[in-house]
Parts: structure tokens; C-alpha cells; sequence
């Protein structure tokens, strides 16, 4: 039998390559392991805004059911600044484990892209989306001295003086909601940005400005206590909250239509047996009767994908239809 001799540089390579072999089937069982394992251990829900605003309250209905959907704690860790653009990077840049996850919403997602002249990351390319959660419209209230019950009022109101309107900061979607009835009415209406929701509903409740266009969830407290007067729910349908409130299509305004949404996001390549799991949990909760009927308390209500590539569609969608609305205003955030 004759024996097959190496040479010495020959061997070496040889055993290079079996054990760069092993090594990826080591890696790839082990991805595999951790794929079908998890979760194993807490997941942060990231949250790119500060407590009390409404991606905070959708945040903190959903994670403790999704938490027991999944078997372990879900964690909302709040991570606010630049219209949530800090906490969002933070998850873009994160490991894709499925750890490390957002509930963020338009503004970052398909409003900045528009309204900032430099993003820190791309939403389209950075992130996965998993799919909505829910979503709410944006409401126009004024303080109740303000001598407007009505849309129709309002604009008449702001043909005869300036009507100031204020929102939780520039470049988000109530200042987009804000530019879109300037635009359509020819109204008089000065747009007072905020760092944040929290100081913006403060004042209008104060008097210092004359009113609010801002997401349900952060006005309807004040709405119930009297301190804030509704006019329109900008939407086609009337929230479930405020069943005495008309929207603008009602008021005659149709193109007055701003409602945000909320969904949640993992960073770009996280594996789709994870993104799958995520998707199956979040869809279960958000439509289980108690998260239901906590949605519907705060002004929100579920919303789903059919799955997480017709979210995928449904963002682009939103990021073209939105822009445009940006470049026509000329509407900007702080840089």
C-alpha cells in the first residue's frame, strides 16, 4: 500500500481548515442553541422618551404581559433625547440577540429622517421591525378660556389673531400635525415647541399658550378634569375615549389626518426565529382583552401587522407620506 506523504506547509493547512470547520459548526450550533433558547434572561424595552408620554404608557402596558408571554422580565428602560433618536441609535447599535429591543414610534422612525439634517442611524437598514402594537390619534385641545368649541371656531379664531399651539418639540409629529392645519386653513397659528410633552400640556393648561396638538394619551387626564378643552380628533374615526369629541374629517378637514403608532424594533440582523417569537408574543398581547382594555382607557388602541415584512411595507409607506408633508412645511427639528 502506498503511503501519501505531506509536505510540512501542507499539513498546517490541512489542519487550518478543519479546524476553521469546526470552529463554524461550533458557531453556528451555538447561534442555534441561543436561537431556540431564547429568551433566557431579561429583555430591555428600550424607550426613547421621557416617563409620562405616550410611548412610556404603551411601553408599560405592554412589557409586563409580554414578559410573561415570553417567560422572562421585560424591563422598559427609559433612554429620552432628540425626539427619542438617542434610545432608538442605542438599539440600532446593540447586539441582535433579541435583548435589546425598542417600542418607538413615527417620530424617530419615518418623521426624522425628514426633518433632521443628520440621522445616527438609518431605520430602514439599522433596525428590524417586529411589528405595531397599537396606536392613537393626535388631539387638538385648548385651555378653556379660549373662545373656540369646535374646529370650524378655531380657524375662524386664528383669521382674526394669532392662536398659539403647542407641541412636545420640533420635528415630531405633532409639530407636523401642527403645520399640516396651518397649511390647510391659511390660519394665523404659531407653533411653541417643547422639550417634550410633559412642560408643553404644563403651559397650555396654564394659559401661557392658547392650545395643544399632542397624542391622546398624554392630553386625556387633562381632558377629564376640565383643565383642557377638545376640538378634533385628527383621525377618520372617533377614539373610543372621547366618544363626544368629532374628528377633522367631521369638522370638515379631511386632510387633516395625524395619528401615531407604535412599534417594536430590534437591531438590523437579529436572527428571524428571534424576530419570529417576538412577533407571535406581541401580536397574542396586544390583542388579549386586558391589554385591550388598558389601551382603551389611556386613548390607544391595538393595532398589528399581518407580519413583520407588511410592517416593513407599512413603514416605508409612512416615511414617504411623511416626508412629504415635511419638505412642503419646511418643518425642522433642533439640531
Amino acid at each position: 500500500m502506498k503511503t501519501t506523504h505531506r509536505s510540512a506547509p501542507a499539513r498546517r493547512r490541512l489542519l487550518g481548515a478543519a479546524a476553521l470547520g469546526a470552529f463554524v459548526l461550533a458557531t453556528h450550533g451555538g447561534l442555534a442553541h441561543a436561537q431556540a433558547d431564547y429568551p433566557n434572561r431579561p429583555i430591555n424595552l428600550i424607550v426613547g422618551f421621557p416617563p409620562g408620554g405616550s410611548n412610556d404608557i404603551v411601553a408599560r402596558i405592554i412589557a409586563p404581559r409580554l414578559g410573561d408571554a415570553l417567560g422572562v422580565p421585560v424591563v422598559v428602560v427609559n433612554k429620552p433625547g432628540s425626539n427619542a433618536l438617542i434610545g432608538t441609535e442605542f438599539v440600532a447599535r446593540s447586539a441582535p440577540d433579541g435583548y435589546t429591543i425598542t417600542l418607538a414610534s413615527a417620530s424617530p422612525l419615518v418623521i426624522s429622517p425628514s426633518t433632521y439634517a443628520k440621522m445616527p442611524f438609518d431605520a430602514l437598514n439599522d433596525l428590524v421591525g417586529i411589528t405595531t402594537v397599537a396606536n392613537t390619534p393626535e388631539l387638538v385641545a385648548v385651555h378653556p378660556s379660549v373662545q373656540a368649541k369646535t374646529l370650524q371656531e378655531l380657524i375662524a379664531l386664528s383669521k382674526t389673531r394669532e392662536v398659539s399651539l403647542s407641541s412636545s418639540g420640533n420635528g415630531g409629529l405633532p409639530h407636523l400635525a401642527i403645520e399640516l392645519l396651518r397649511t390647510a386653513t391659511s390660519g394665523k397659528f404659531l407653533h411653541v415647541p417643547y422639550k417634550g410633552a410633559g412642560p408643553a400640556v404644563t403651559d397650555t393648561v396654564g394659559g401661557q399658550v392658547d392650545g395643544v396638538i399632542m397624542d391622546l394619551p398624554a392630553l386625556q387626564a387633562m381632558v377629564a378634569n376640565g383643565r383642557l378643552r377638545p376640538i378634533a380628533i385628527t383621525n377618520t374615526a372617533r377614539a373610543p375615549s372621547l366618544p363626544d369629541t368629532p374628528t377633522s374629517v367631521e369638522q370638515g378637514m379631511p386632510g387633516l389626518l395625524a395619528f401615531n403608532w407604535f412599534a417594536v424594533m430590534a437591531p438590523a440582523k437579529t436572527p428571524k426565529p428571534i424576530v419570529d417569537k417576538l412577533y407571535a408574543a406581541l401580536v397574542k398581547v396586544a390583542h388579549s382583552p386586558e391589554v385591550k382594555e388598558a389601551m382603551l382607557k389611556v386613548g390607544v388602541e391595538p393595532l398589528t401587522h399581518a407580519s413583520p415584512d407588511a410592517f416593513a411595507v407599512f413603514m416605508r409607506e409612512e416615511t414617504t407620506r411623511w416626508g412629504k408633508v415635511a419638505r412642503e412645511s419646511g418643518a425642522k427639528a433642533d439640531q
